[in-house]
């Protein structure tokens, strides 16, 4: 039997890049722990709020039930201790706070595919392959395997589970765990979710794909309708080739856009019909 999933949401980071504090930031008027929150909230049986010890008296966190680190200054990593002890009967789905484009089709994969005699479920990065440790599954029993990895010295969460026999996903949509940790970055996402400045999400577009040669192959169809919130062929196939397995680099391709050559660049609009052509074997 499961041991009974339980949310935490990890929110003592000091944002020293950001040079403030990631959980309030808002996209589309709300902030980003509250609409953490509200995506956890329905697919787990609690809910908590991972703090510092000095969080104790925000507001913001404390209107939730607060989990406060037990061994300060370590990072993520003390977050998960903390609950791992805090409710040692319980597994854990643990997500950061600054993933803005995380959306309950990647949380209810996740959930989904957990193998609860592992120490932990999670993606692996669409960027390196290694493990996404701050949107994962972690069982009871991963409990004395993040003791043993924190009385050795280590503060890194990653490491804990590439070391460990965790059961890692391939991520379905492309940009779900991409993390805002600048400014810059701050801004272009809340440009594309609504931000500070910014009163409409990106927008959906309806669009068909078609498959060719290799591609064809490695993607199991010739075409298909999908909505997607990629802005350019770039991005679309980025999701394209996290959701089909895709081997082909973009610099082997050359993209179409409604039956013309297009640049990688090019903006997307609802109802396009994209074409990735791979090269021709001989040319």
């Amino acid at each position: 039997m499961s041991a009974p999933l339980f949310g935490l949401l990890l929110t003592g980071g000091r944002s020293k890049r950001m040079q403030r504090d990631k959980a309030v930031l808002e996209y589309g008027g709300q902030s980003q722990l509250e609409r953490a929150l509200g995506l956890l909230g329905p697919l787990v049986e609690r809910l908590f709020v991972s703090v510092r010890a000095d969080q104790l008296q925000d507001p913001q966190r404390t209107r939730h039930a607060c989990i406060p680190d037990a061994l300060p200054d370590l990072g993520p990593i003390g977050g998960i201790h903390a609950a791992l002890h805090a409710h040692p009967e319980a597994a854990w789905l643990v997500l950061a706070c600054d993933l803005p484009f995380l959306d309950a089709a990647t949380l209810q994969q996740l959930i989904a595919a957990r193998d609860p005699l592992r120490p932990a479920t999670a993606f692996r990065s669409r960027h390196d392959g290694k493990p996404e440790p701050l949107c994962a599954i972690y069982e009871p029993q991963a409990r004395a395997g993040v003791d043993a990895w924190i009385a050795r010295g280590q503060r890194c969460p990653r490491g804990y589970l590439g070391e460990s026999t965790a059961l890692l996903l391939d991520l379905r949509a492309a940009r779900a765990l991409d993390n805002i940790n600048t400014v810059a970055e701050y801004q272009e996402a809340s440009g594309q979710l609504g931000g500070a400045g910014h009163t409409a999400p990106a927008t959906a577009r309806r669009l068909r794909v078609q498959y060719f040669a290799a591609l064809r192959e490695q993607a199991g169809r010739s075409e298909e309708m999908l909505t997607s919130r990629a802005r350019d062929a770039r991005e679309l196939y980025a999701e394209l080739r996290a959701a089909h397995g895709l081997k082909l680099q973009p610099e082997q391709l050359r993209v179409a856009i409604n039956e013309e050559f297009g640049e990688w660049s090019q903006p997307l609009n609802d109802g396009d019909t994209v074409v990735f052509l791979p090269p021709v074997a001989g040319g």
